[in-house]
């Protein structure tokens, strides 16, 4: 009986501890295999980093291809690997070293052998053609059959089947395709880079290799800007153009990026800013700096991608309130090349006996200062707290909560203030006559009202130079959507200098299209004066 009660409690003991281990195993081992598959999933990012590092190409990893794909080196369907930005070339993450060995990345400045050169090849990429693209011999369409097959030129963008690819297309000259007046060849800047060497500036000598009408355009995206489109952005302009001429302002000042220009033709730049109104401003400081210097004959032609959240200079500029990736880059560029030129006044505020206090918060808290405003109320009886005077003469103010200075159409994300209900005669706001417009409003219900056109605003005038006395200790104020809250002071804003834009003409709706007939009959009118 003794001994089979102690076997009994032996195994009872022996399973006690079983189960102890296959429960340790059960729990430990899932966190040992995830803890492994950590470590090798983080020394791979390691590896393929720096892989990208010493690359000449630009690669970028995905997890999930958008269209399907087929690596340039094994030729196998793969869902998820590395992509060129500037070549677009796709490949699996195993054959990326492979891939840098057989392929070159396009030349952003072409191998010079003391020679001067006006034209190139084209450079061939074999496979993962774009969709709904066409063969340039045979006029049918490329890209259809499941496997890597067919070319696309990374330069003109030209595809060729497979079968009609012919030994005279690999020497053939390259044409830069569409967008050949928007693209800085590279044999331009290594001719550029020799005479450098040389000591010569003379470089409007260049401009017969490339085309009559050349327009070089610089692309100055803020990835950091509104719906973060710009990292998209910034991959589908290297593939369209030269990687030279597109700029990430995360990582590159305007004032360095705009010293291209200097390289290039006078008074032929373009640049496009993707970004917001601060982006905007911020580059047009920068081209500001460039007058300073002296390098007035390079000064750039600006045009504007509307990446922010409130968008009204490139509203004013019929560029639109927003870009959320609808249209094609293929058609920015053409609006681009399309736009036409105008002025827009640039202003100086100046502020005298200033004592501010900082009003840097995240939007939420806007939302709150914004709601507590429509209850509480706190500037109302601006008449009492601040002087108005446009050129010199004092303004009378009404009852009001709010004073807003104008110089573009637009405000507050879409609102056209100065014109209101449209329904009262007014003199014309215009964004090149040297003059601001000075609004009241009586209240954030107000503002709301104006907005959908249910109410005008208080128009105390238009001046040239405009001068606020605010005598309240604290008051909240904002300029090109930067607040802060102010306390005693003078406000002076005087016209600075203009601006060279560039105005795009589509898409208008009514009120665009009465104010820039009527903007375009008063400069008709000034040109016919002159």
């Amino acid at each position: 009986m003794e001994g089979t009660e102690s076997r009994s409690g032996t195994s009872s003991v022996v399973a006690d501890w079983s189960l102890v281990f296959w429960t340790l195993c059960s729990v430990l081992l899932p966190v040992l295999i995830t803890l492994w598959c950590s470590f090798q999933r983080s020394r791979r990012r390691v590896l393929i980093q720096d892989i990208f590092r010493k690359s000449k190409h630009d690669w970028h990893y995905t997890d999930l291809f958008g269209q399907p794909s087929y690596c340039c080196v094994c030729t196998q369907h793969i869902l998820q690997g590395a992509f060129c930005n500037c070549c677009g070339l796709r490949v699996s993450e195993g054959c990326l070293k492979k891939a840098d060995q057989l392929f070159l990345c396009k030349e952003i400045m072409m191998r010079s052998n003391g020679e001067a050169h006006s034209s190139m090849p084209h450079h061939w990429i074999r496979g993962n053609v774009p969709l709904c693209s066409c063969c340039m011999i045979c006029k049918q369409q490329c890209g259809t059959q499941p496997k890597l097959c067919d070319y696309r030129c990374a330069w003109c963008q030209c595809t060729v089947h497979d079968e009609c690819m012919m030994e005279c297309l690999k020497t053939e000259e390259c044409t830069f395709g569409e967008f050949r007046d928007l693209i800085i060849p590279p044999y331009y800047l290594s001719t550029i880079n020799q005479m450098r060497k040389e000591k010569r500036s003379n470089y409007e000598k260049v401009l017969p290799f490339c085309r009559k009408h050349w327009m070089p355009v610089i692309i100055l995206a803020n990835t950091r800007s509104g719906n973060n489109m710009g990292e998209t952005l910034l991959g589908e302009f290297k593939i369209l153009l030269n990687p030279v001429q597109v700029f990430d302002l995360s990582k590159i000042a305007p004032a360095k990026a705009l010293q291209l220009c200097t390289l290039l033709p006078c008074n032929a730049v373009r640049v496009l800013v993707c970004g917001g109104d601060g982006t905007v401003g911020w580059v047009l400081d920068a081209i500001d700096e460039m007058k300073i210097k002296g390098q007035e004959r390079y000064i750039p032609q600006v045009a504007i991608l509307p990446l922010g959240t409130g968008n009204d200079l490139s509203n004013t500029l019929g560029w639109g309130a927003g870009y959320a990736g609808e249209v094609p880059v293929e058609q920015i560029l053409r609006n681009v090349m399309e736009a036409d030129g105008v002025r827009l006044d640039r202003w100086k505020v100046q502020v005298t006996n200033k004592g501010y206090y900082n009003l840097r918060k995240p939007k939420a808290v806007y939302f709150f200062y914004g709601t507590k405003d429509c209850l509480v109320q706190e500037c109302k009886d601006l008449n009492k707290k601040v002087e108005l005077e446009l050129d010199g003469e004092r303004i009378e103010l009404p009852n009001l909560e709010g004073i807003i200075v104008l110089n573009i159409g637009y405000w507050g994300g879409g609102c056209r203030l100065w014109e209101g209900m449209g329904d009262e005669p007014y003199p014309l706001a215009r964004h090149d006559d040297g003059l601001l417009e000075v609004v009241g409003v009586h209240g954030s219900f107000h503002c709301a009202q104006i907005q959908v056109k249910l109410a005008n605003p208080v128009r105390l005038g238009q001046a040239h130079t405009v001068r606020l006395i605010l005598k309240s200790s604290k008051m909240p104020m904002q300029v090109d959507g930067e607040p802060w809250a102010q306390g005693p002071c003078t406000v002076t804003i005087t016209h600075k200098t203009h601006a060279l834009m560039l105005y795009h003409s589509g898409e208008q709706t009514d009120d665009d299209a009465s104010s820039v007939s009527e903007q375009d009959h008063a400069r008709e009118q000034t040109d016919e004066d002159v």
